[in-house]
């Protein structure tokens, strides 16, 4: 069932307040959220070429246990290494031959971690423990009746909205530029865990950015804190490209900092290293935010299968709905909810909710039917997003 509405309330950018928050690529959470993910379309391109096909497969439950760490200005060292525990379901054997997928997942941690965390490795820093095991009967076997359309593999539904508002914008982008090649070769000890933390109160916007700071690449306390200028620097360039340089606007980098008594330096550049733990779904949504002034889901998307479960399928759906119809109708705001039933057809959710911001009177019957087309349209290709997703044309977090 389809279902279009108009809200009638403000806009997000006319209310007074509003919070967003982004957890960068090497916070412990967004690990996780990139590990799972990773297993998964690497599991998806195995079976694809070995069988032809995707098999199933949940790996969404990875869970990281923060180690512990002595970090001094020009060295330091890991004391205790980063454990990380790979959990999920995966068809371990098919037609007879056996997939070794305990082994995959393994490597594919191992190089994630490699790849992702310049100054962390994981051979040295980190104790993985792949535990992933079949699933169960009921839902293998709803797996292998969907055939040309999957069968939901779960009751959930997906949250999407569009667009994005100018503090959203700036938390994503001011986090991507932080975590770029350009930044790291002009802060050489920027390390990877960087959290952003904006808010707007009224026309004034702040942002509190949480940076860990290599501390073998610095040789002072001196240094540290030109660093973290330069850190600044870089956000508030970043920000102003999108906010306007007219706006007000406040960055601060590592509140907690007390002269020399208190810095935010690691060994690795990730907190995980002592300070925080990580599990998958605890981060980003789909769209890479985190925004309480805004419809989510709380599913963990990052590993779930990308043929059937809707966990992942449906957040993705929603969010390209909702630009969609943000983009071609015109609307203020657009709000997309997709619920289904575990068993039906991943293109016939239950429920598909449809809520339109938009102050113009006269162009409601047109914006409807052209929302309500949108929806169609995205469904009756849902399986598109299978392949998009398993190249890594979509991200998750």
């Amino acid at each position: 069932m389809i279902t279009v509405e108009f809200l009638n309330r403000d806009p997000v950018t006319s209310q007074k307040v509003e919070i967003v928050e982004r957890k960068g690529i090497g916070h412990p959470d967004s690990l996780a959220d990139g590990i799972a993910e990773e297993i998964s379309r690497t599991l998806s391109l195995r079976y694809m070429e070995e069988f032809g096909e995707i098999l199933h497969h949940n790996t969404d439950h990875v869970q990281i246990v923060g180690g512990e760490a002595e970090p001094e200005i020009g060295g330091g060292k890991v004391t205790k290494p980063i454990y990380v525990l790979l959990a999920g379901r995966a068809t371990t054997e098919y037609n007879g031959k056996e997939i070794p997928v305990n082994e995959i997942a393994y490597e594919v941690a191992v190089k994630y971690l490699d790849d992702t965390v310049r100054f962390l490795n994981p051979k040295e820093h980190v104790e993985i423990s792949p535990m992933i095991r079949p699933g169960s009967i009921d839902l293998r076997e709803l797996f292998k009746l969907g055939g040309d359309v999957p069968r939901a593999n779960d009751t959930s539904f997906g949250v999407g909205f569009a667009p994005m508002t100018p503090l959203e914008k700036t938390v994503l982008e001011v986090e991507m530029e932080l975590n770029s090649d350009s930044s790291k070769r002009r802060v050489p000890s920027l390390g990877e865990d960087i959290k952003v933390m904006g808010t707007r109160n009224g026309d004034k916007y702040s942002l509190t950015i949480a940076s860990a700071m290599v501390s073998s690449q610095l040789s002072s306390y001196e240094e540290y804190y030109d660093a973290k200028e330069k850190v600044r620097e870089i956000a508030i360039s970043k920000a102003k490209k999108i906010l306007g340089s007219d706006k007000e606007l406040e960055v601060v980098i590592n509140a907690a900092d007390e002269e020399e008594r208190v810095v935010y330096i690691t060994v690795t550049g990730t907190s995980a290293e002592a300070g925080d733990d990580g599990s998958t779904g605890r981060g980003n949504r789909v769209n890479g935010l985190i925004t309480p002034f805004r419809p989510m889901s709380l599913e963990a998307a990052c590993g779930k299968n990308p043929v059937s479960h809707i966990g992942k399928l449906y957040n993705v759906m929603a969010h390209k709905i909702a630009e969609e119809i943000h983009s071609e109708t015109g609307a203020l705001e657009v709000y997309v909810r997709l619920q289904s039933r575990i068993g039906s057809p991943i293109n016939q959710p239950e429920n598909a909710s449809v809520q339109i911001l938009d102050y113009d009177i006269e162009n409601r019957k047109r914006i409807l039917r052209e929302s309500e087309e949108i929806v169609k349209d995205n469904l009756n290709e849902i399986w598109k997003l299978t392949e998009m997703i398993v190249k890594g044309k979509i991200k998750t977090f």
